[in-house]
């Protein structure tokens, strides 16, 4: 099949023809509607006749924004352009205008804005890897590792240079004649291009100023103009910042290139980019009906900021107000509230014997996907429930659910006012203080392992529970608001599993996130390390992205060759870690998924990441019901025993009771020998099995007080003491009589041999 027609000028067709079919197009484009949604008869036969008889694509003139996202963007690097032109807005329909006013005049200011922005063009995926490797070509390029693949806005290189998995393209030779290419496979509407430098530590490359060029057949090429002039766009001052550079007449094409024309002089033509531009239907397209992949499930998909995120957590609980409720554990350093959404059949109860679970995102502000992730998972399980799907309805009655979407909300906000793709790699990232929150955390692992080491009997060391250091405590401890929050969170509720969803890669990574002897890499299993590993196996393969054999790496390690699991230590050394923290000083397993190579997809690909994920998501919850499970009680009294430990044997990881004696603890199938023991009572144990079914095997225990602490009971009360436990206490003592007794005889024994030793060698030394 030919290629579509190439690119036209506006001059190269009759004004009349070009002015019906082009502002047609364009204002359909606009209203993200297409074609045959919008145009009459004789406009799309006219529209089909100005593709399939020119020689060459027009150029549309479009009314461009400052945003590449869902969002207001406050800055983007102008083009050396004249100003733009505007889309006459008089050939869109009266009922489209009426219906676009009364949604401006029924929602506020702040969603109207995002409605407006929305129109705008989408990235084509190079950042996001929808863009493949082989439709992208370049000119040159120095090596393997800096070609054109490598040209993809935000990746990431290795730490050594001279790799396979450089951080850009870099063209072989430094001249005016080089180029990137893009195929989009389909005729696409470009607006902009956004571009950055070299991701490198040792090398400075950026591209200064260049050239678009766009065709049809990567063959005839026209040049993106300025009136009667080449558009020269400025490019990068910097290696990392994004640019972005709108074309001043958005233009219909397939293939677009990017012709770099200065440079930083003390490097080298390099540069990472991404492309906006909206896909438009074209009948002589045999993929013309190709679906977009998307999402059946009708959910708010967009970005929410802090004051969008609120609205849509209350429109939730309005929805399903029997099962939810909305909580806050704390404020930012800028006052932001951390917002929680509880999710279960009796919300604001614990239920004796019911699971918690926790889901919490937005650490790293700038990751943004987990928040929407958490978003949509609080719609989802709210209109679930009420359709009656039964296995929503038996998560919800059989667990407590907290669901944190943002727990760096200053980080958020400032990523958010750049957007999805001028934040770049770091924005919003740290808190308001310049605090990486998964760093904040304190390290517990160096203070056991130390112990251990200096141990004479290192099962003595505490293996859980560990107290948090003194400093740590202190006031003027360099801890963020957020970090002592969510260590109160922690410690209030008795959560059992939970996740911490990150961007940025496709892995689920598992504790120690630390390596000992603060070695760079290095695996570092848990006692549990089994069944960490069967949590992050559990999300891995069942996510879309990540079980994907036929996917690219997202940057530069290769994470499909570890099943898409990796050990934290393995990874890179984090002290200090959320993941290790809620181990060693809570009961909560806690693994990392990274849910994208993009840290903060464009709202376009929400829909995906959502079918990405959900699935996971929710089997991933479920596994809060492995493993055993009961209630330590006081066989007198038959209450729940507080801060009971449970051992598992050959597990040197313990866990201790909640406040009302329930407990969980997060088992592999297999046949395991568990002693109970608290202060004041006898030990108890006993054999449970946990099965390959999906949900716990109850294992209660009943404990029985020692003598001395019933006795410590009774005066506290000022009671009589009953015969049965005097007598028990009289047998008590005659026991701790007869032992003190044969103790003292025995030291005794031992000094008479020892002096009859002493003797018997100074007589034989006299003889």
């Amino acid at each position: 099949m030919p290629p579509p027609p190439l690119l036209l000028t506006l001059q190269q067709q009759t004004k009349r023809k070009m002015e019906k079919s082009l502002c047609t197009l364009a204002a359909v484009i606009l209203l993200g509607g297409f074609l045959d949604a919008a145009l009459t008869d004789d406009t799309t036969t006219e529209m089909n006749s100005l593709f399939n008889n020119t020689t060459t694509a027009e150029s549309v003139s479009v009314q461009p924004h400052d945003s590449v996202t869902d969002r207001p963007t406050p800055t983007a690097a102008r083009t050396k352009l004249s100003k733009d032109k505007q889309l006459d807005t008089k050939n869109i329909s009266q009922d489209s205008e009426e219906e676009n006013k009364n949604e401006e005049e029924e929602e506020e200011d702040s969603k109207t804005e995002d409605k407006r922005t929305q129109r705008d063009c989408p990235p084509i995926g190079l950042e996001s890897l929808r863009v493949d490797d082989s439709q992208i070509q370049a000119s040159s390029y120095q090596r393997t590792g800096l070609g054109p693949h490598r040209g993809r806005l935000n990746i990431q290189s290795g730490i050594e240079d001279g790799d396979l998995y450089d951080g850009a393209w870099c063209a072989k030779y430094k001249d005016r004649h080089q180029w990137l290419e893009v195929d989009a496979i389909h005729l696409t509407l470009f607006t902009g291009v956004i571009m950055q430098g070299r991701n490198s530590i040792w090398s400075w490359d950026w591209v200064h100023t260049y050239k678009v060029q766009l065709s049809n057949d990567s063959v005839s090429w026209e040049s993106c103009m300025n009136g009667t002039e080449e558009a020269i766009f400025e490019g990068n001052q910097n290696p990392e910042a994004p640019v972005l550079g709108l074309l001043p007449v958005p233009t219909v094409a397939r293939f677009l290139r990017i012709n770099p024309q200065t440079w930083y002089s003390n490097g080298t033509i390099c540069l990472r980019a991404e492309i906006l531009g909206c896909r438009v239907d074209d009948p002589t397209d045999n993929f013309y009906s190709e679906r977009e992949p998307g999402s059946e499930d009708a959910l708010d998909f967009r970005q929410h900021n802090y004051k969008e995120m609120r609205k849509l957590m209350k429109s939730v609980t309005e929805e399903c107000p029997d099962i939810t409720r909305i909580y806050t554990i704390g404020k930012s350093y800028l006052g932001l509230k951390l917002y929680v959404m509880e999710i279960s059949d009796n919300p604001g109860k614990h239920e004796l014997g019911e699971p918690e679970f926790r889901y919490v995102a937005g650490m790293h502000g700038n990751e943004a996907l987990g928040r929407e992730l958490v978003l949509n998972l609080m719609q989802y399980l709210c209109r679930e429930y009420k359709k009656g799907n039964q296995r929503i309805v038996r998560l919800v009655t059989e667990t407590r659910i907290h669901l944190l979407p943002s727990m760096n909300p200053d980080g958020y906000e400032a990523a958010y006012e750049k957007g999805s793709e001028l934040a770049g790699w770091a924005d919003g990232r740290y808190t308001f203080e310049g605090i990486d929150l998964n760093h904040n955390f304190p390290d517990l692992n160096n203070i056991m392992w130390d112990a251990q080491e200096t141990a004479a009997d290192t099962s003595k060391v505490p293996n859980h529970y560990i107290p948090m250091p003194e400093y740590y405590t202190k006031e003027d401890a360099m801890v963020a608001p957020v970090t002592r929050a969510v260590i109160n969170w922690m410690q209030d509720i008795p959560f059992v599993l939970s996740a911490n969803l990150h961007g940025g890669e496709l892995v689920v990574v598992y504790p120690f996130d630390c390596t000992r002897d603060w070695a760079p890499q290095e695996d570092t299993p848990t006692a549990d390390n089994a069944f960490f590993r069967w949590l992050a196996t559990v999300y891995a393969s069942t996510n879309l992205a990540m079980s994907n054999p036929n996917r690219r790496i997202c940057h530069y390690e290769d994470f499909q060759s570890h099943n898409n699991i990796i050990n934290g230590g393995a990874w890179h050394t984090v002290p200090g870690s959320m993941n290790d923290f809620s181990y060693m000083h809570t009961n909560c397993f806690e693994v990392t998924v990274e849910l994208s190579c993009d840290k903060f997809p464009h709202v376009s690909e929400l829909p995906i990441e959502w079918e990405n994920n959900k699935e996971s998501l929710l089997i991933y919850m479920e596994q809060v019901h492995r493993g055993i499970k009961g209630v330590v009680r006081d066989k007198l009294t038959r209450q729940g025993i507080a801060d009971a430990v449970i051992k598992v044997e050959d597990h040197d990881h313990d866990i201790r009771s909640a406040a009302d004696g329930d407990y969980w603890r997060l088992l592999n199938p297999g046949e395991y020998k568990v002693m109970v023991w608290a202060q004041g009572y006898y030990p108890s144990m006993r054999r449970c099995r946990v099965g390959m079914e999906p949900h716990a095997t109850i294992c209660d225990f009943t404990l029985t007080r020692t003598p001395i602490e019933r006795l410590k009971e009774i005066r506290a009360k000022g009671g009589k003491i009953p015969q049965d436990l005097q007598l028990r206490l009289r047998a008590l003592r005659l026991r701790m009589l007869r032992a003190s007794t044969k103790a003292i005889n025995q030291r005794r024994e031992s000094q008479r041999l020892q002096r009859a030793r002493k003797a018997w060698s100074s007589g034989a030394q006299r003889a």
